[in-house]
């Protein structure tokens, strides 16, 4: 074993103990816990999206715990401004105005998660900030450029309410890595847990209760390098994807057919090459996190809808319907590219 193997094998023990651990804070998700620890290791920006109350912002919080590293928050409200994440102004107590650096910068290149819960209750405004700083991992403040070489941005909006919310850009939806739903917990046991034990009900103290910095963060970068240049995609594997490619942009020559709409005249554009080079990102690092140094067809699969679906652009009749029509389009390719 080369020190490539022995670092990668020693690596993947860490991740799977890290989804152990947020398994230990959010029952019953045990998908979507590897879904984002899949991102974490392909160093890709995570949206969560759900109803109420589902424990979106537990699990973000969990691994935000379980990863280490200097973490800050905000809360998308719709009076937020761009300059509220960079610095804020008050009065100091010799009754003089001062400034401080506001929750993107005041960590510097220590900064390794930001966490923006109810992201779609910002302005535009804001996103159009935060969509640098998730693209270029850098923002400028005080005649200087802040870098922030770890960062993973974690987003999360519920899918209920749509008071005084705003929608996010398909530029800014293309920048998340994935787009994450989470729903409740489906088994009686769970729910009965989630109900009964005491543990569920103090967010804060479950959180707490978890084992911290379990990784060192400053060295995902390079690990996450190491797996993308370890894990090979065949050339019959890279022949599937870019069908599945093409697929997304003429699903009707594909053969893909929706009972209730014409698919070839649904999509305005199909997925971006930024998405599919994260769609390959992702599979490579879901291939070794299930102790493989080559891609599959369903490692391909197993990321497929989380990666892609969030980027596709339909006609604007359709857009409307975007949440009833992804899950069908998303399904019907799949099941019309051939597999190798």
């Amino acid at each position: 074993m080369d020190r490539n193997d022995a670092l990668l094998s020693d690596w993947r023990q860490r991740a799977l103990a890290l989804e152990a651990e947020v398994a230990k804070a959010v029952i019953g998700q045990e998908r979507v816990i590897r879904l984002v620890n899949t991102a974490v290791f392909a160093r890709g920006h995570v949206l969560l999206q759900g109803d109420v109350g589902v424990g979106k912002t537990t699990l973000l919080r969990a691994f935000a715990q379980v990863l280490g590293g200097a973490f800050a928050r905000t809360e998308g409200t719709i009076d937020l401004m761009p300059n509220d994440l960079i610095y804020y102004t008050y009065i100091s107590a010799d009754g003089k105005p001062a400034v401080e650096p506001g929750p993107l910068i005041q960590h510097g290149e220590n900064l390794a998660i930001f966490f923006f819960n109810e992201i779609n209750r910002a302005r535009p405004q804001v996103h159009a900030l935060l969509l640098r700083v998730m693209a270029e991992r850098s923002v400028s403040a005080f005649n200087r450029e802040y870098r922030f070489p770890h960062l993973l941005v974690f987003a999360d909006r519920n899918r209920v309410e749509r008071e005084e919310t705003f929608e996010i850009s398909s530029a800014a939806r293309d920048r998340f890595m994935m787009e994450v739903t989470i729903d409740a917990p489906t088994t009686d046991d769970d729910r009965r847990q989630l109900m009964f034990d005491a543990r569920f009900h103090d967010t804060d103290r479950l959180i707490g209760g978890l084992a911290a910095a379990m990784v060192a963060y400053q060295e995902l970068n390079e690990v996450a390098a190491t797996i993308q240049q370890a894990v090979q995609a065949s050339d019959a594997l890279q022949t599937y994807a870019l069908g599945l490619w093409r697929a997304t942009a003429v699903p009707a020559e594909y053969g893909v057919r929706l009972s209730d709409l014409d698919t070839a005249q649904l999509m305005l554009a199909g997925a971006s090459p930024r998405g599919m080079s994260l769609l390959l990102r992702a599979a490579r690092v879901a291939a070794w996190l299930d102790g493989r140094s080559f891609v599959t067809p369903e490692d391909v699969q197993a990321v497929f809808v989380e990666t892609i679906a969030h980027r596709l652009v339909y006609q604007p009749v359709y857009e409307m319907r975007r949440p009833e029509i992804s899950g069908r389009l998303m399904s019907g390719i799949l099941a019309s590219v051939a597999a190798p």
